[in-house]
């Protein structure tokens, strides 16, 4: 076999890896992301269980940089501390080593299980939970695939005249070794990736293993690039975990890499066998890191936040500043009303987006109540106003040209969607920010069962929310019938919660009594935000037919039905 088809079938090896891996870790998040979600941001509030999730919710997404940017957005939005998101991503690190390590074994008979019983499950159910459990599973199945495949793909390299003289030229400089190995892994977007590659190099003698545990090193500073360069253009809180693992992930690979040059040390005790001396490395470095970082994730916090807020803040109040000034509403087009509609559809959009933000940061806002996140909130409230009387004054114009029956019909739901995202976010700054500020002010403090179901709430209003938006754009009227019945099982998880809540206070515990005015509040306000924006799409579901006008029943069918 030529160069040529030995690096083609090895590109496809590795592209099989990488879409496997997406499989697994989308299905995943779309079978169980909420919980997950929900689960995460409760436990990560203390750094001892931050690593033990962080480490289980890599192994299962098997993806660092999953974790890494979900803990990311949880510090932005308050949920958790700087230090607890830190520590969860060393955990994370040291979960997708240890899926390396679990890939390397004798997989062979799994393949086919995985496939037959996934496709098996994917093909024989219509529920949604159970379709993406089969997407797991045949994830799995193609994932152990694509390991055989590099294998088969990396064996040929043995013979290559050319790869004996490129390793003798990587061998003589270390730091190009270093960075290749840094630069295939962020193209890859996988340190599994670069790893496993690394791992059949040296199974074949294709490169000895001192330079494998430079190659390693290299994978390891690749992968802490990923996740900063991704958040780049985000918010400076959401930037800190990412950054903050560069430089105690990015800069460790650099510390222990100049170790090991300079001293030359023995690697004898890693392992055996080439293949394991290269995996071993990979976790005893992730161990390494984690274990430095206990001590020092404060310092590296701070240095973080000196470091993200000196070159951001600035440009991010200048872009806060701007967004009132930007609109698609273009008064030349209203005699076109087709266009006229769709930049208002545009607008609406950008108002769903104000919505997620606001919706999003205000728990965080009962556990830490950050100025700037309040400031913050009440300055995107004044935007979705601006914009809120901009579309309606715009679509008032609109109204005097002559419109179809389908584009008045769309007139009339993109104002009724405005004028309910308008009073969400007026729910949100007027109900829970002053809640919030009452919470603060009279120092009151929620029960631990109580607050988890108020942050298990939420998750669900804000899942619910991110539902009805998308469905406000593609019309799916399964998706928008899916909705409604979420809104029906709210309903339901309200009067559980509710009972529960009692109970409580019946046991006698003050400080269920004095925060129980708040806790019932949130809990409205959140189900009164969760009915305004289900309703947005009530007109996609009436024009099917599949919406009932009431949900009271007919007296008379009540009266056969007893008969």
């Amino acid at each position: 076999m030529n160069g040529s088809l030995v690096l083609l079938h090895l590109a496809g090896a590795v592209s099989l890896l990488l879409w496997a891996t997406r499989m697994v870790r989308t299905g995943i998040e779309r079978a169980y992301g909420d919980r997950l979600k929900y689960n995460m941001r409760h436990v990560i509030s203390k750094p001892l269980f931050a690593v033990s999730f962080g480490l289980f919710t890599a192994m299962i997404l098997q993806s660092s940089t999953a974790i890494t940017l979900l803990v990311g957005s949880f510090v932005e939005s308050g949920f958790v501390s700087g230090v607890a998101g830190l520590m969860a991503v060393r955990g994370g690190e040291l979960g997708s080593a240890l899926v390396v390590k679990i890939l390397t074994y004798d997989l062979t008979l799994v393949v086919p299980l995985c496939l037959l019983i996934g496709t098996c499950i994917f093909m024989t159910t219509e529920k949604r939970e159970w379709r993406q459990i089969g997407r797991i599973v045949i994830g799995i199945g193609l994932l152990i695939l694509s390991l055989q495949m590099i294998s088969t793909a990396t064996e040929p390299l043995r013979d290559s005249e050319i790869l004996p003289n490129i390793i003798r030229y990587l061998s003589n400089d270390p730091l190009s070794t270093f960075l290749l190995a840094a630069a295939l892994t962020y193209l890859l977007h996988s340190s599994i990736a670069g790893i496993i590659l690394l791992v059949n190099f040296a199974n074949y003698n294709l490169i000895h293993t001192q330079l494998c545990v430079v190659m390693v090193l290299g994978v390891n500073f690749g992968s802490s690039l990923i996740a900063p360069l991704l958040t780049r253009n985000a918010s400076p809180n959401t930037r800190l975990v990412p950054l903050g693992n560069l430089l105690m992930r990015g800069a460790g690979s650099i510390l222990v890499l100049i170790l090991f040059l300079s001293f030359q040390l023995p690697i004898t005790w890693l392992g055996s066998n080439a293949p394991t001396q290269v995996i071993n490395a990979h976790i005893t470095f992730n161990v390494f890191i984690l274990l430095a970082g206990i001590p020092l994730s404060k310092w590296v916090l701070k240095l973080t936040t000196q470091i993200v807020h000196m070159s951001t803040k600035k440009t991010q109040a200048d872009k806060t500043l701007n967004l009132s000034d930007q609109t698609a509403l273009d008064d030349s087009v209203l005699e076109r009303p087709a266009l006229a509609l769709s930049n208002v559809m545009r607008e609406v959009i950008h108002i769903c987006d104000l919505v997620d933000i606001m919706l999003e940061k205000i728990m965080g806002l009962y556990e830490k109540p950050d100025p700037n996140i309040i400031a913050e909130l009440n300055q995107l409230n004044t935007i979705l106003d601006k914009k809120h009387i901009a579309i309606k004054l715009y679509l008032a114009r609109l109204a005097g040209q002559k419109l179809s029956n389908e584009e008045a019909l769309q007139t009339q739901e993109l104002l009724d969607a405005c004028i309910k995202l308008d009073q969400a976010g007026d729910i949100i700054i007027h109900n829970m920010l002053m809640l919030v500020k009452k919470k603060q002010q009279k120092n009151l403090k929620f029960s631990s069962e109580g607050w988890n179901d108020l942050l298990r709430f939420h998750a669900i209003v804000l899942a619910n929310a991110h539902i009805a938006f998308n469905v406000l754009v593609s019309r799916d009227t399964h998706t928008a019938h899916l909705l409604v019945q979420k809104k029906d099982q709210l309903r339901n998880l309200e009067k559980e919660m509710s009972l529960k809540h009692f109970k409580r206070l019946r046991e006698g515990d003050l400080k269920n009594v004095e925060s129980s005015s708040l806790h019932l509040d949130t809990v409205r306000d959140l189900k009164q935000i969760n009915s305004l924006l289900t309703s947005m799409i009530y007109p996609i579901l009436e024009e099917q037919g599949l919406l009932q006008s009431s949900r009271l029943r007919n007296p008379a069918e009540e009266q056969t039905e007893k008969s």
